[in-house]
């Protein structure tokens, strides 16, 4: 499912700091804002993805230039943005798969990339030579290739893979030059890889027994010792973040004895533990530049997830001068520790990237946003919260168009995440902003379950999922309505991945509190899904099935909250997508919902992309998938019959 690793992984992509660009609002009198309705100039689905996305982020040796990945070519490849500013000069030139950018060399301007077989997510690890040609440093059929960061040498860089069995990952060490490879740590017990110190003495490892209860082991390369570091009882989540730079410490995340988790302190010499930062929302991870003056600390507060600069020494925030407003993310920082480099957007735009040096205002690199679009006519989200079936207090964010009046009822989406455990976020959704664009409300809500809202709220859906959850996304319904300006009779749903599932799971299983369902790559089937996990998931399956329930053992329960198995209650229009490569939600998943919604006679609709895996990486399917989804929305949502008063299901 699309965001399943966040229930087990910390989040790559980050904000530094958040401006007021949305503020909370409790109650539906004040969802969407009150700005003064205007009409935005109407815009195709086509140029919302005509912006240019753009992630990551690494210095060359000289501080010249950033490495990126970018889709500006209509696929994602690797690029190098100038730092004193000018066009971004492509590095790779793939038309077929995705390219993503991981690091220059730190010494030269070699690159390492990762690229996979038509969205399969068997990534292998690439090495590209500044004249432009490559090698496969992670060669082989059916085997999965991750980047596990550089030695602190810079001799050496880490990879894990999972070519001697494909269940769990072996870490290997490959040389700068030459790219000879050591086997570095062989993996038999199947502990997830985190972070390797400095001096190559210790590796940390984590076992998990569920989605909310994790332990970390350091493993001593000298003794061939492995140690257990997070004793304790009861439900605990602990998660390695990053050595010290001179190996005396390991920083980690643990929500032990709070609501959220906070950043702590391990000596390794004394085992000693004590907590270092605790900041209102949860930490989700931390990591030291290559300097050691520096360490960014990401923190995910009421749906904004955000990463601080603190002096590494005294954990204080940092002095940053001319920062520009809103949401800021993906940091990189220099190798001396000179200058940084982010991106930023208020939640309405696409993010562009800034750079400069500390103590000086950074400097605008990249315009993303798709000239053609006035920033005036995109939408900035607003925090609400509302009370759900059973008392629950319920967050989502609230897309209201500019030309909304109460006197003119709009058609509404609510949009579910995906995961389990996904979240809901501020920042730029080409498609919402295309919806929003076009006279949709969307409601962007973050159902019981969801991460970000503490360990409490964050278990509430297991082993009730389709059920507990589902009661949060029919609930969202009346807040809505109340809202003055939401028709209704026109509310429909969509959502990708377990947010695909719960589009199916509310058609199935209250087919009365929709009109319209948009399922993106969702599960129909999860005694199926379940039983088919990619192999490189072992590590963390035990951990899913006792959130979810084991296939073998729970198969009833798992059953009854399988939309296929009641798919004959479908009564409403539906849409499907489908990457015919997607190893997590099979083809055959969406195959199978879509037959059984044809046997009631209702208008289905199905686009199945070849070339694409879960999710879609490139623009031309995008641009295709998408028109189709509005296109689908204006004949059974916008323009369907409205009712003086619709009835509650």
């Amino acid at each position: 499912m699309l965001s399943i690793a966040r229930k087990f992984a910390v989040l790559v992509a980050v904000a530094l700091v958040t401006a007021c660009t949305s503020c909370t609002k409790t109650g539906p009198e004040s969802a969407g804002g009150a700005n003064q309705a205007f009409t935005p100039k109407q815009y195709t689905v086509e140029d919302f993805y005509k912006n240019t996305d753009l992630d990551g982020g690494s210095w060359t040796p000289d501080k010249s230039k950033i490495l990126l990945s970018s889709n500006l070519s209509g696929i994602w490849n690797a690029y190098s943005v100038p730092v004193a500013g000018g066009a971004p000069e492509p590095l790779t030139h793939s038309t077929r798969d995705s390219v993503f950018a991981i690091s220059y060399f730190p010494h030269d301007e070699r690159i390492l990339y990762s690229s996979d077989q038509g969205g399969n997510e068997l990534t292998h690890i690439y090495a590209r030579n500044p004249e432009g040609s490559t090698l496969d440093l992670t060669p082989g059929a059916k085997l999965k290739a991750n980047f596990q960061g550089w030695a602190g040498d810079d001799k050496s860089f880490f990879v894990s893979t999972n070519e001697r069995d494909q269940r769990y990952f072996d870490l290997y060490e490959i040389a700068t030059e030459g790219f000879k490879r050591t086997l570095f740590y062989k993996n038999t017990n199947g502990y997830e890889l985190g972070p390797v110190s400095r001096d190559k003495h210790y590796i940390t490892l984590v076992k998990r027994r569920t989605t909310s209860d994790a332990d970390i082991f350091l493993y001593d390369r000298t003794a061939s010792k492995t140690k257990k570091i997070t004793e304790h009882t009861g439900n605990v989540n602990n998660s390695p973040a990053d050595f010290s730079p001179d190996g005396s410490q390991l920083l980690f995340v643990s929500d032990g004895g709070r609501e959220f988790a906070s950043l702590r302190r391990h000596v390794l010499a004394t085992g000693a533990q004590t907590a270092v930062y605790e900041p209102k929302g949860d930490v989700q991870g931390a990591g030291y530049t290559k300097g050691g003056k520096y360490l960014t600390v990401y923190v995910n507060e009421d749906s904004r997830a955000q990463a601080r600069i603190l002096d590494a020494s005294t954990f204080t925030p940092a002095a940053l001068t001319g920062m520009p407003e809103g949401l800021v993310r993906g940091i990189s920082i220099a190798p001396d520790d000179s200058a940084f480099a982010f991106y930023a957007s208020d939640g309405s735009v696409p993010e562009d990237l800034y750079a400069g040096a500390f103590g000086a205002a950074p400097r605008r690199l990249t315009s993303a946003l798709n000239p053609v679009i006035r920033r005036e006519d995109l939408v900035v989200p607003t925090v609400v919260r509302f009370k759900s079936y059973d008392g629950l207090e319920i967050p989502g964010l609230l897309y209201k168009p500019h030309q909304v009046t109460a006197g003119v009822k709009s058609p509404v989406l609510v949009n579910v995440h995906g995961g389990p455990g996904g979240q809901a976020q501020v920042g730029y959704s080409p498609l919402k902003q295309a919806l929003v664009n076009h006279g949709y409300v969307v409601f962007d809500i973050n159902n019981r379950g969801s991460s970000g809202y503490g360990k409490t709220f964050f278990s509430l859906d297991d082993r009730k999922h389709g059920e507990a959850d589902l009661g949060d996304v029919v609930a969202c319904r009346q807040m809505l309505i109340d809202t003055g300006y939401v028709d209704a009779n026109k509310i429909g749903i969509i959502g990708g991945s377990y947010g695909g599932y719960m589009v199916l799971a509310a058609l199935t299983m209250q087919p009365d509190a929709f009109k319209t369902g948009v399922d993106l790559f969702g599960i129909s089937n999860w005694v199926r899904t379940l039983s088919n996990t990619p192999p490189w998931w072992g590590s963390f399956r035990e951990a899913l099935f006792a959130e979810m329930g084991d296939p073998k053992t729970d198969s009833d329960r798992l059953r009854r909250i399988s939309p296929l198995f009641h798919a004959d209650k479908i009564k409403v229009p539906l849409m499907v997508l489908q990457g015919a490569n997607d190893p997590r939600v099979l083809q055959v998943e969406s195959d199978d919902i879509v037959a059984a919604a044809k046997k009631n006679g209702v208008p289905v609709e199905y686009v199945v992309f070849p070339d694409e895996g879960h999710g879609f990486a490139k623009k031309e399917n995008e641009i295709k998938g998408y028109t189709a989804v509005l296109s689908f929305l204006d004949r059974y949502l916008k323009r369907a019959m409205s009712s003086p008063t619709a009835k509650q299901p």
